[in-house]
């Protein structure tokens, strides 16, 4: 089996004078949570787009489950965008059915699958109530049920954790990790670098619509420690002074730096290569 699910090869793609992705290539591992980063503006949602069949590149291929990508190879895909697109006047649960519908289930499979998400969610009490009556994070819950309900091989999801609380971010947070547990390969964009160490397995960095690096998030960070080490051990202050002696029994950890601080790096090493 490939250990690729997905590749961008060579996205290309211009509007009106802006250039917003400059022969962007990405490799998204199988099974895996890929990290898609970046500042806003730097070309993650019009690659997005691309991969989604929404937008056509002005050259490049996707390369989708070791195939050219084809026109029904999006009902392998759920995609959560940033910009939510529920209908307000609808009741809950009736927009989720037809929007599930819309995907190939049944309305019995459907419903038993709504039920499932909407208790494991804690939304249960919203199903007959308008969507205009929901909160924010509420109705993000509902479009993160919509996006993952008919189990797509690949699930995109564009800041998913966008107006939620810190209680809720947690929660989706585990739930999208157990959908990579489950097989699902993801692609997930933000430009929130603090939230990529606990989700992501794999990442690309963009900025000013090119790559500037990618691969495993261990290995990218690796690329830009400075090779210093902490000492942990525990115990009274005579016996650490004991172990600082002679670092028996001390653990020795390598020091990587935060994702914040590979982004600056690697972007000013770009700056500085290209001058």
């Amino acid at each position: 089996m490939n250990d690729i699910f997905l590749q961008a090869n060579h996205i290309t793609k211009s509007f009106t004078g802006h250039l917003a992705l400059d022969a962007v290539s990405i490799q998204v591992p199988r099974g895996k949570v890929f990290g898609l980063l970046g500042p806003n503006g730097a070309g993650k949602t019009t690659l997005i787009r691309v991969i989604n069949r929404i937008t056509a590149p002005d050259s490049g291929e996707v390369i989708f489950d070791g195939h050219p990508f084809q026109p029904d190879d999006v009902y392998n895909i759920g995609y959560l965008p940033e910009e939510r697109g529920l209908y307000k006047k609808m009741k809950v649960g009736e927009q989720a059915i037809y929007l599930a519908r819309l995907k190939g289930l049944s309305h019995l499979e459907a419903k038993h699958r709504l039920l499932e998400w909407f208790e494991r969610l804690d939304i249960m009490p919203w199903w007959d109530k308008k969507l205009e009556e929901l909160s924010k994070g509420m109705q993000q819950k509902v479009q993160f049920i919509i996006t993952v309900l008919h189990k797509p091989q690949l699930l995109i999801f564009d800041e998913p954790f966008s107006g939620f609380d810190p209680v809720n971010a947690e929660l989706l947070k585990a739930e999208i990790l157990k959908l990579r547990d489950e097989g699902h390969t993801i692609i997930y964009s933000t430009h929130n670098m603090a939230s990529v160490e606990d989700v992501c397995d794999n990442i690309a960095l963009i900025d000013h619509s090119r790559v500037v690096l990618q691969g495993p998030v261990k290995d990218v960070k690796r690329q830009f420690a400075d090779g210093s080490c902490e000492i942990r051990a525990k115990g009274s202050r005579e016996q650490l002074e004991t172990i600082a002696a002679d670092l028996s029994g001390a653990e020795i950890h390598e020091v990587l730096p935060s994702m914040n601080e590979v982004f600056l790096k690697a972007v000013n090493h770009e700056k500085t290569t290209n001058v």
